[in-house]
Parts: C-alpha cells; structure tokens; sequence
C-alpha cells in the first residue's frame, strides 16, 4: 500500500453558517463556525467515491438526509462521544431544504464544495440554548444520532431560537481547496 505524504492528501474542509431570523426576515443573530468531519464521514465519502466506480463498483452508502440539533457543549471528535450528538433537542430531526445538497465548481482549480442546508421554520424547535448540530443519515429519526450515523458535527456557542424565529444551518464541504 502506498501512502500519501502530507503534501498529497486530499483535503475535505469544512465551514458551518449558522443564522437566525426574526418573524420580520431580519438577521438576528450569525455564526461561522468549523465543524469535525467524523471518522464515519471520512469513510462515507470515500465509500460514496468507491461506488461511482464502474465495473466492480462496491455497494453504495446510505446516503445522509438533514440534520439533528442539540444542547450539548462536549468538543466535536473524530469518533467517540464528541462524533454524535450529545444532547439531542427532539422534534430537531429536519430533511435538508429541496434543493440541496448540492456541488459547487469552484472557480480556478481549488476544488468543489458540497452544501448542505436545513432551514427550521417559526415554531418548528424552540431552544435558549442550541449549542451543537450534525449531518446525519437518520433524519427521519426523532432521537439522538449515534456515530456511525453522522458525518460532520459542530458546536458552537449558545443560539436562543424563540418559536417565532427561523434556524437556517449550511454546511460547506470543500474538497481539495488550495
């Protein structure tokens, strides 16, 4: 097996924008934030990239499908506890919005992203305290997400979501970026 020096390794990086609006659309609070690609992530990408290939593609992944929220403050890992949400916020389990995922040709060669999206509308989660988010296979799912069910988590400081207001959460996955 030949291995990559660090030079060559591909790169997956990752940014989360986290906005809330009021009843009236206004901007009222904003967060960029890096998320944690877990070691599940790493190997559903690289399983997804595995069963493009024809002939002796292997079986596909089940694809992910939105994202869970919760409360919890526990750092964002690689595997373990931080791999999944800690404190799940129920009733937070929400497709992503119509239209995404989606790829981005990034101009120049400096690579592709893939964005993920997930809107929770006035009165869908009501949280003081929102702290943590993860893109999940297991959407449909009103319960927490366990590791090997989620790909990418962040944690972030505390968001206050009233029932008036709208969550809107996109991910940004950017392979081989200069």
């Amino acid at each position: 097996m030949i291995k990559p020096t660090p030079g060559d390794r591909q790169r997956v990086e990752d940014n989360v924008h986290v906005q809330v609006f009021g009843p009236d659309g206004t901007l009222k609070d904003e967060r960029r934030v890096k998320n944690l690609i877990t070691t599940a992530g790493d190997e559903y990408y690289a399983k997804r990239g595995a069963a493009g290939v024809s002939p002796a593609a292997p079986a596909d992944v089940t694809k992910v499908d939105g994202m869970k929220l919760g409360t919890g403050a526990t750092a964002a890992a690689k595997s373990g506890a931080g791999a999944a949400l800690v404190t799940y916020e129920t009733g937070s389990n929400n497709p992503f919005d119509a239209t995404f995922p989606d790829f981005v040709d990034l101009a120049s060669d400096t690579g592709w992203q893939i964005r993920y999206k997930t809107t929770w509308a006035a009165g869908d989660v009501t949280e003081t305290a929102l702290t943590e988010a993860v893109i999940t296979k297991d959407s449909t799912s009103d319960a927490t997400s366990s590791a090997a069910n989620t790909i990418a988590r962040v944690v972030f400081s505390a968001i206050n979501k009233t029932a008036a207001d709208t969550l809107v959460i996109t991910w940004l996955h950017t392979f081989n970026a200069a």
